[in-house]
């Protein structure tokens, strides 16, 4: 690769990792125009919300969820990879960082917010805050990142262990939430709920 050709891939590769981050603030305008709160009503920024039917989850930094978008992250790298296997790294991000922005502001919409409440264990569920919605985000990017350096074996065994773990501690993980949101099961409704 030339000089000449090696500063505008790095040039190209700055100009996409600022359209993931305007992405980024898009998602947290679009939150705060449709009312969402920036922190928890507590008042107060944990790092780590450790209680899943609590009125802070989803409300912090992090929680049990945060597997779930690391997981993500993971996915939308593989799905970068399929499509756009010729596209900088940077410009995959970009798409990755598009479809979780989408997701945070369709989960956070009145419609999807009674859904979790009516289907799944989220009874008490109230959307995120502004914060944990972006720290959802960023989560996913640092999934997505850790896919692109980490062999596709070691992503998979740590995606396996995230969803193991966080469907025994917590009794949901990613793919019962999808599961639950999209096909609910009255049977692992029931599991979810201590029965």
């Amino acid at each position: 690769m030339t000089a000449a050709a090696a500063t505008a891939t790095r040039s190209s590769g700055r100009v996409w990792l600022l359209v993931a981050l305007g992405i980024l603030v898009a998602q947290i305008v679009i939150l705060h125009l449709m009312g969402r709160l920036w922190i928890c009503e507590c008042g107060t920024v944990k790092l780590f919300e450790p209680v899943v039917n609590s009125p802070g989850n989803s409300q912090h930094l992090a929680d049990w969820y945060t597997p779930s978008h690391i997981i993500h992250g993971f996915l939308f790298f593989g799905l970068g990879w399929l499509i756009l296997r010729r596209a900088p790294l940077s410009a995959r991000l970009s798409l990755a960082v598009v479809i979780e922005a989408a997701w945070e502001i369709a989960e956070n919409s009145p419609i999807v917010i009674d859904r979790y409440r009516t289907t799944t264990m989220a009874l008490g569920y109230s959307g995120d805050s502004i914060i944990n919605s972006g720290m959802d985000t960023v989560f996913m990017a640092l999934g997505f990142l850790a896919a692109s350096r980490l062999p596709v074996w070691a992503t998979v065994a740590i995606a396996i262990f995230f969803e193991l773990f966080t469907g025994w501690l917590i009794r949901d993980n990613l793919t019962l939430n999808v599961l639950m949101l999209i096909w609910p099961v009255e049977a692992i409704k029931t599991w979810q709920g201590g029965a």
